[in-house]
């Protein structure tokens, strides 16, 4: 049962690619959907066997790579985080793959389209099973591939060609960084399975396991930990290498559904979960961590309030949502991050597929300034994409409201400074959080249309195949948080068992849970209540100093500092693409494709020869005595080789004793 959980969607994406043609567009997505939604069904069943009734299971199936220490078997271990991601994947891509029946039903390609999306869902349970470091790296460059070919399904489209060719150059940055770690690992534990690295991670983090480096020594956990958090900071999107995501919305909007919710961005945070037992002895790595969340969680939030694409927005929350869950694992509250993942995919599917209703019902539309009204056109999509937008925000009793208003708490009783730098930042960026929520509901649903001249009677809402994944995600984003909270976080739980390693010294849920103040624990419900009420005022009321304030100097230059991304792409463009490009163009086109490849090519060969014989010719004087000097010439020349080859041979084998008579003649000089 737990190895079709795995094996299940590439079974399905295997039929959609090869018997596609065959299958037909309705058959294909039966069988992927079918495949997915079995899959979906596994996993609720090792939910139940191993967090709820403790049985946690191990397969090892065969070696897989096995040279002297370097040992690599096909493992699948299912413990706690293990069945929760694996519940999340399964049923996430399940109901993207019911929305994407209708969603793509026009699409010629869908055969092709069903096949990339099995495969990346099959390559995340593959991420998040293996139990070495090996086996989740090929999990982890399969759902980039998968990323990259869902990302530029529609090929014919060059923004779609930039964004995907951006997401798997930008991703390899963070792969590299990720292989680094691997070998650093293995360098050190001898070792890439997870147990024995994990068993031996104390005796590790001595001061006197280092890394030399440029004659400086390097604290090798910390080095190791850093290395793999550079690869998260790429799948996750953190700042520095999250460029990449808000590029990711050119393809279908189910592609984006299952890259937010479930699949690729969440592969970091996963990561940094499972290898918490190393990332504990590495304290600096950890502030890193706390530091690089809180900064995304800050930038990605103020990045949103001035984006007008509808899936941008919500791209930008992904980020920032994403950033709350990395700086949790920076102060050790794993378990509050994963319960956040859990709960962050809800809703996220929620929001993208109400986007993909709304986009499907404005013909592609996907500018917010564009739209408005839709609320009395679309109220279903309305009520789904309310129910979205409210959980992130932290909505009393909807589920973000018992994972992401938690995660403050424990940074505020870290008493540290990164701790409080993550509480204010994090604290912050619920004001933002809950600015472009409802700026978005506000000039998408409430404000007055402003269409264009666009047919608004032909907008229709969802169809039944893409209402019931909405609905079910609704359910999801309301109830789940509150059913699973006392399960999963909190200082009485045993959920995690072991699975999770907390040291003694990082250990602060009990204080975080009954000694954290209750102004402290009340600030991201007023945070939140004030930027709603912000968002009414700017968005709805006409008031002149809202006015004055947007068409000020200052206001528009703090517009456009936001709209453009604090400039990211910019800098990225002028002072690292453009040089890289230069440099490519003087090596790769002028010195090799106009060099010498011309040179050696098909037609640069024969010039090349019939050049060199005109050359030589010119030395055929026909004069005897030229060439018995030439034999003379070549004849000294070899044998002075040779001679030099053999005395430097002789001096190799007997060179202690060539020291010896030099050291004696220097000794009586």
């Amino acid at each position: 049962m737990y190895l079709l959980i795995v094996i299940l969607p590439l079974i399905g994406s295997f039929a959609a690619g090869f018997f596609g043609r065959f299958l037909g567009s309705r058959g294909v997505a039966v069988v992927t959907t079918t495949c997915v939604s079995l899959s979906s069904i596994l996993s609720c069943i090792a939910f139940y066997e191993v967090a709820l009734c403790a049985s946690a299971c191990y397969i090892k199936i065969a070696p897989w790579i096995f040279s002297e220490p370097f040992d690599a078997a096909w493992g699948f271990p299912s413990d706690s985080p293990t069945v929760i991601l694996l519940l999340v994947v399964t049923i996430v891509s399940s109901l993207v793959h019911v929305y994407s029946i209708s969603y793509m039903s026009g699409d010629p390609h869908s055969p092709r389209f069903f096949c990339y999306l099995s495969i990346l869902t099959f390559f995340m349970p593959m991420l998040v099973t293996g139990d070495n470091s090996i086996q989740l790296f090929l999990g982890w460059e399969g759902v980039g591939l998968a990323s990259y070919l869902l990302i530029n399904f529609w090929f014919t489209r060059i923004q779609a060609n930039k964004a995907a060719i951006k997401a798997m150059l930008i991703n390899r940055v963070g792969d590299f960084g990720s292989a680094l770690g691997i070998m650093g690992c293995f360098t050190i534990f001898q070792t890439v399975d997870f147990s024995t690295i994990f068993a031996c991670a104390s005796v590790f983090s001595e001061p006197h396991h280092y890394f030399l480096f440029c004659n400086m020594e390097f604290h090798a956990i910390t080095v190791i930990r850093i290395l793999v958090f550079i690869g998260a900071i790429g799948k996750s999107a953190q700042i520095g290498l999250h460029t990449w995501l808000p590029d990711a919305m050119e393809g279908p909007t189910p592609v984006s559904a299952s890259i937010h919710a479930a699949t690729t961005v969440t592969a970091g945070v996963s990561m940094i979960a499972r290898c918490s037992p190393l990332f504990e002895y590495a304290p600096n790595a950890l502030i890193v961590i706390t530091f690089v969340g809180a900064m995304t969680s800050s930038f990605a939030a103020t990045t949103g309030v001035s984006q007008n694409d509808l899936k941008r927005v919500i791209a930008y929350s992904t980020c920032s949502q994403l950033g709350y869950m990395i700086f949790a694992c920076g102060i050790s509250n794993y378990s509050v991050s994963v319960f956040h993942l859990m709960n962050h995919a809800r809703f996220k599917a929620l929001l993208f597929l109400s986007a993909g209703s709304v986009i499907h019902a404005m013909s592609d539309e996907q500018d917010m300034r564009k739209m408005g009204g839709l609320a009395s056109l679309l109220p279903f999509t309305y009520a789904m994409m309310l129910i979205g937008s409210l959980s992130p925000i932290g909505f009393p009793f909807l589920t973000g409201f018992y994972s992401k208003d938690v995660i403050p708490e424990p940074a505020y009783t870290k008493y540290t400074i990164s701790g409080n730098f993550a509480f204010w930042l994090g604290s912050v960026s619920v004001f933002f959080t809950s600015y472009y929520s409802f700026r978005l509901l506000f000039l998408t649903f409430l404000a007055p249309t402003n269409s264009f001249k666009r047919d608004l009677s032909k907008c229709h809402d969802a169809p039944i195949l893409m209402a019931i994944p909405l609905i079910l995600s609704a359910f999801g984003s309301i109830f789940v948080g509150y059913l699973a909270k006392d399960m999963m976080i909190g200082s009485g739980t045993n959920f995690w068992a072991n699975s999770l390693s907390i040291l003694p010294r990082n250990e602060i849920l009990a204080e975080s849970e009954f000694a954290t103040p209750t102004i402290i624990k009340l600030i991201p419900i007023l945070f939140s209540t004030l930027g709603a009420f912000v968002a009414y005022s700017v968005n709805f009321v006409v008031n002149p100093l809202i006015f004055a304030l947007k068409t000020s100097t200052f206001g528009n230059r703090l517009y456009c500092f936001f709209n453009k991304r604090w400039f990211f792409d910019k800098v990225f463009n002028d002072f690292l693409a453009r040089s890289f490009l230069r440099f490519g163009y003087e090596v790769s086109f002028k010195a090799l494709d106009k060099g010498a490849i011309e040179i050696l090519g098909p037609y640069g060969i024969s010039y090349t020869i019939r050049e060199m014989a005109q050359r030589i010719s010119k030395i055929q004087s026909g004069f005897v005595y030229h060439y018995a000097f030439v034999m003379l010439l070549g004849s000294t020349i070899f044998i002075s080789v040779i001679g030099l080859w053999d005395f430097i041979s002789f001096w190799v084998d007997n060179r202690s004793y060539f020291i010896y008579i030099v050291s004696f003649l220097f000794i009586n000089i």
